[in-house]
């Protein structure tokens, strides 16, 4: 059992709790997620690891309210229990020889982005941080992003809050002005696309977090799997274990937006009306 040594609310749909869970934090490096079951009975669902504390044994999971099991977990409180919290699983994000590096997060996904951008500072290298949201009221993480970027771009869909749109104008901008040896961008798959797309003529490697229906997260029930484009034809892979993190270049988004749509369907109404934003000012 996983005792909650804290909750919070960051915004009226997302919700940050912090776990004891001493082998967890003492091996769990950015990029890297737990799968977690509420009680017995209930569903596996994964969560990246958003921050570990190994002194004390703590980890750090944000998550959104969408869904039954994140419901049921959002119900609980602080001195409370979690039945199972396994990991870490997946393989971390490789940050090595990076030096100058955008970080695209949006809306949740800025809590994965958060470790990573963290992870690069710590590093020594330097980082741009773009963070996306619907609007200002969904806003989260602002004042930990300042404190691990060199530099932090905020946009909102309605333009309540920082620039107004999406992240990939100001992505655009920054390519057209200056040279990066990567962006590592998380968010939803739409969002991710046009990263891609918005970095390709400029030739600048994008790494892309993956995150599709997932169950056991050891590779043997097949739900997670992508299909990447290599030389030699299309491959499939599995984002628990060879992931999250791919190249954004090799990745069959529409195969993966499709069966997010087909496995999700009670996000779809949210999920078409962000492809629409997207497709609008691509």
């Amino acid at each position: 059992m996983y005792r909650i040594l804290k909750k919070r609310s960051l915004n009226p749909t997302v919700t940050e709790m912090w776990i004891e869970a001493p082998l967890v934090a003492r091996k769990a490096k950015a990029g890297q997620f737990i799968i977690l079951r509420v009680d017995g009975d209930g569903e596996r669902i994964p969560l990246t690891v958003a921050e570990t504390r190994p002194e004390d044994g703590a980890v750090r999971i944000i998550f959104q309210i969408v869904g039954a099991t994140t419901f049921k977990l959002n119900e609980k409180h602080e001195g409370e229990y979690l039945a199972d919290f396994a990991g870490p699983l997946g393989e971390a994000t490789k940050l090595d020889g990076l030096h100058k590096v955008i970080v695209a997060g949006g809306g949740v996904g800025s809590a994965i982005a958060l470790p990573v951008a963290r992870a690069l500072k710590e590093a020594g290298a330097e980082v741009v941080s773009v963070i996306g949201f619907r609007s200002k009221d969904l806003l989260i993480l602002e004042d930990e992003f300042r404190a691990v970027s060199d530099r932090l771009i905020i946009t909102t869909d309605d333009g309540s809050y920082g620039l107004h749109g999406n992240v990939t104008a100001p992505i655009k901008e920054l390519l057209e002005k200056e040279t990066f040896d990567r962006i590592i961008t998380i968010g939803p798959l739409i969002m991710m696309k046009f990263v891609v797309a918005a970095a390709k003529p400029f030739g600048v490697p994008v790494t892309v977090s993956m995150n599709p229906v997932m169950i056991d997260g050891t590779g043997m029930c097949g739900g997670c799997r992508l299909t990447l484009h290599e030389e030699d034809g299309p491959v499939v892979r599995f984002a628990c274990v060879d992931g999250p993190d791919f190249d954004g270049y090799k990745v069959d988004f529409d195969e993966a937006m499709s069966r997010n749509r087909m496995y999700m369907p009670f996000e779809r109404r949210a999920y078409e009306e962000t492809c629409n934003l997207f497709r609008k000012e691509a």
